[in-house]
């Protein structure tokens, strides 16, 4: 590869930029729409390679005005933000870091499921305010073990959740776009049909446009005003309009997000609800599997300079 061939798209984990600033040469993309179009038209044949992250990704237009691309290397197991579709046309690869982040989301999943069903944050801020003195105890929640369960995409992560929902006695089922081997879990033929079985519905799904709003008022309201849901897949896979508009109804018991369609927007009617637990995306969030995706974020950028191929490549 030439010089200056690394293209940096949106910010990165401070070791990941620096190692490609100083092994790579790597040159980032502006942010401002204004100088960016300018850059790309000055520079965009330069770059054969762009290392982004799930959260920005390669988008159309910006794929577009690099013609001479041959790889994607992206931190972080979800890639919708990058137009894959086009990057299959033209013979780009794009990668990602699979399976070093599953335990952190499939953790984050049952914490949120804990949460959500015992109540622990609406009990800590209880406490916070000194009602446990002014109102006396705080209301009775809802037992976690054994209850009917509902994965949505049965994936690398959704099989760690389930694994983990199993040391709960739950009873679990699935939809998936296909039905997964080897696994005793019961296979739901919609998505609809697998809300309308359980009492928790959990979102694990892949991004995209194939999944978008997958997750609609239908399904919302088939998990019904006794149910949970719980999202740590992508905001895209649900449609938040319809997710409000039930909770602000009655409509569902409650939800559980690490994801929403505008971050970092939240929909300001969810903030003052009691039974909503709501975390800033922060999935993979350990030292431990962010330091494990920035040296496989590293190693694939090593791999398709030194070979042309990739480690962990995304199947379009």
């Amino acid at each position: 590869m030439k010089n200056n061939a690394v293209l940096q798209v949106g910010p990165l984990m401070p070791t990941v930029q620096e190692a490609i600033t100083e092994d790579y040469r790597a040159v980032r993309l502006p942010d401002s729409t204004d100088e960016r179009t300018e850059f790309l038209r000055q520079h965009g044949e330069s770059f054969e390679v762009a290392v982004t992250s799930g959260k920005v990704g390669v988008g159309s237009e910006v794929m577009r005005s690099l013609p001479n691309l041959r790889a994607v290397i992206n931190f972080g197991v979800g890639y919708d933000t990058t137009d894959v579709a086009q990057a299959a046309s033209r013979g780009i690869t794009v990668s990602n870091t699979p399976d070093v982040l599953n335990d952190c989301v499939a953790d984050t999943a049952m914490a949120l499921y804990l949460d959500l069903l015992r109540g622990i944050s609406s009990a800590d801020r209880f406490v916070r305010r000194g009602d446990w003195l002014s109102k006396g105890n705080f209301p009775l929640a809802t037992k976690a073990s054994g209850k009917k369960v509902g994965i949505l995409g049965l994936g690398r992560i959704g099989r760690v959740i389930a694994r983990r929902l199993e040391g709960f006695d739950c009873e679990i089922s699935y939809h998936s776009r296909n039905q997964v081997e080897g696994v005793s879990y019961r296979y739901a033929a919609t998505p609809r049909e697998l809300a309308a079985g359980c009492d928790v519905f959990i979102v694990a799904a892949a991004g995209g446009p194939g999944s978008a709003r997958l997750v609609d008022a239908a399904v919302i309201d088939a998990i019904g005003p006794e149910g949970y849901l719980i999202n740590i897949a992508r905001g895209s896979v649900v449609d938040e309009d319809a997710l409000v508009a039930a909770l602000l109804a009655g409509r569902l018991a409650g939800a559980g997000l690490d994801v929403f369609a505008e971050e970092p927007k939240v929909p300001e009617d969810l903030l003052a609800l009691e039974n909503v637990v709501l975390l800033p995306h922060l999935g993979s969030g350990t030292h431990e599997t962010r330091a494990a995706m920035a040296e496989l974020t590293l190693a694939n950028l090593r791999s398709f300079v030194t070979t042309g191929a990739v480690l962990t490549e995304v199947r379009a």
